[in-house]
């Protein structure tokens, strides 16, 4: 925990309203909030999707989406209001003034470009520089914000990088022109503990460096705790609370900033009593190797992504994996299901090996075992209803298309849905409903596994709970057995009866929560643990 700074503000945002198009759910996005930042101050922003935090961010960028507008209040950046100025001159503050780091940089990175030049582009909107200059400035860039081997990274493309790398690269990019005022727009939350922290200190680092003043969005208190000097709770467009993180987050006074912190996972895994039940999954010395590029003078890249891995799962189970952004965890759920062929090993389901099944007989098999991803946007077809998605799976193995409408809309209800979304379509949902309905497509074919797959990390702590509570009652009601693949090392104490901890493809430590959590053997299964945000304050927020 800073010190709060009392130095003149840089950014002053009074009684800004944003309004909604006709139709939309409020008013307001943002309902007369006003805040301020002072040079080397970081303000977390915090509340649930659908708050106003990021569309707070998004009028000080003058980066508002179509049909909606500011209606009220005043955007002063060193005494000059933003809302009256000309959009040449928003261009030539954008950048240089203020930037921002967005939530997911793979979709803000161009992937046709590689990283060098998307940095250099920076400079040349504005003019400035030579082209020799700019590529010795990227370079630069990238080597201050901590990337292994800046001249590799900078001749790649964004798809051969690491999230965590990546996010390093929008850093880069937001910190080029030396702005005043720095955005980050959850920046952290799908990395894994260990780069989560890494990134964390990146920002503290550069902030305290450059004397820069930090508007820092994010739903996870841990984050708050371990990075802010002052605090705004969000809801419904308004601020509910705000002070230093002493008073808000060790002594909140609002009924909806003390609901956010409860919500938030305990890291104790508890004493659960075993699951005793015969396996229904046995996997026995499974491999993958991804073998990239190579070439008449040159030898391709290998990556042992699994390697050796072995574990059961009894029915009624629930195993967690975790691990490290490629430590091989998602790589182990693609080759159960056989999205991925997996090189040796076994995959036995009730017996009968999946690995070596092909055509019909894997498909008829298959069904057994089904998953849910992590974006359930990018997952859910957008021009297909809800319940044609959901009824599409019985439907291919022979189901009358009318009973498997039925059975949709029936399932729609027991994820806690309404039965008339069946007719409308993905977009038309919120983050925490979309994946509701990820969830009811994968019960579709009454499988007896469910595979999650980073199911809850993008969605806020209050969503991410319902969903949690939703998958252990599933779990209970349908005797279903689940794999929960997590980098939230917080989610998995909570919800699982054993942890297998995956790192560079291998099993490092299995046991049950308690012992994984508890009293963590390997130096690895540790450092993960040390690594949340947070943690040391954990005691006093809950």
């Amino acid at each position: 925990m800073k010190h709060e700074t009392i130095a003149k503000p840089v950014v002053e945002i009074e009684r800004l309203s944003v309004a909604l198009p006709d139709g939309a759910d409020r008013p307001y996005a943002v309902d007369r909030v006003s805040f301020r930042i002072a040079p080397g101050q970081l303000l977390c922003v915090v509340g649930e999707s659908g708050s106003g935090k990021s569309m707070s961010a998004n009028a000080l960028m003058g980066l508002l989406p179509e049909g909606v507008r500011v209606s009220n209040g005043r955007i002063l950046l060193d005494g000059t209001d933003l809302l009256t100025q000309s959009e040449d001159a928003l261009h030539d503050i954008r950048g240089r003034r203020v930037a921002m780091i967005f939530q997911e940089p793979m979709t803000a990175l161009n992937p046709l470009m590689k990283v060098s030049a998307q940095i250099e582009e920076v400079f040349e909107a504005h003019g400035l520089l030579t082209p020799a200059e700019r590529r010795a400035k990227a370079l630069s860039l990238l080597e201050e914000v901590g990337l292994p081997d800046p001249p590799r990274a900078a001749a790649s493309f964004p798809f051969q990088l690491s999230g965590g790398q990546r996010q390093r690269v929008m850093i880069a990019m937001a910190l080029a022109l030396e702005p005043q005022v720095l955005i980050a727009d959850e920046p952290t939350t799908a990395l894994d503990v260990t780069t989560q922290a890494q990134i964390l200190r990146l920002i503290a680092r550069l902030q305290r460096d450059r004397n820069m003043a930090v508007m820092f969005i994010t739903h996870d208190f841990g984050v708050v705790a371990e990075i802010a000097d002052y605090v705004a709770v969000m809801q419904l467009g308004r601020v509910v609370e705000e002070g230093t993180v002493e008073q808000v987050l060790f002594n909140p006074q609002h009924d909806y900033t003390r609901k956010l912190i409860a919500a938030i996972p305990k890291m104790q895994a508890g004493m659960r009593a075993p699951v005793t039940s015969a396996p229904i999954l046995t996997v026995e010395g499974l491999t993958k190797t991804y073998r990239q590029g190579g070439g008449l003078f040159s030898r391709p890249r290998e990556v042992h992504a699994v390697q050796d891995v072995s574990f059961s799962l009894a029915k009624g189970e629930t195993l967690g994996i975790v691990g490290e952004s490629g430590s091989g965890k998602s790589s182990v759920g693609r080759c159960l299901v056989r999205l991925q062929d997996p090189d040796g090993g076994r995959v036995l389901l009730d017996g009968q090996d999946m690995a070596t099944l092909r055509g019909e007989e894997l498909r008829r098999v298959r069904r057994r075992m089904q998953m849910i991803f992590q974006d359930p946007y990018g997952s859910l077809n957008p021009r297909e209803r809800v319940g044609r998605i959901i009824a599409s799976g019985p439907i291919a193995y022979g189901e009358d298309p009318a009973k498997a409408m039925a059975e949709a809309a029936d399932l729609l209800e027991m994820v806690g849905l309404k039965r008339d979304a069946a007719h409308r379509f993905p977009h038309e949902f919120s983050g925490g409903q979309r994946q509701r309905i990820g969830i009811a497509r994968a019960l579709a074919l009454k499988p007896g596994i469910i595979i999650a797959d980073e199911a809850v990390s993008a969605l806020d702590v209050s969503i991410q709970a319902q969903v949690l509570d939703l998958l252990q009652s599933l779990k209970r009601d349908l005797g279903l057995s689940l794999i929960f693949i997590t980098h939230d090392l917080r989610v998995a104490a909570q919800i699982c009866d054993r942890v297998m901890v995956m790192q560079k493809g291998r099993v490092v430590e299995l046991g049950s929560g308690a012992e994984i959590f508890d009293a963590p053997r390997h130096p690895y299964t540790r450092s993960l643990i040390d690594a949340i945000p947070g943690r040391a304050h954990e005691a006093r927020m809950i």
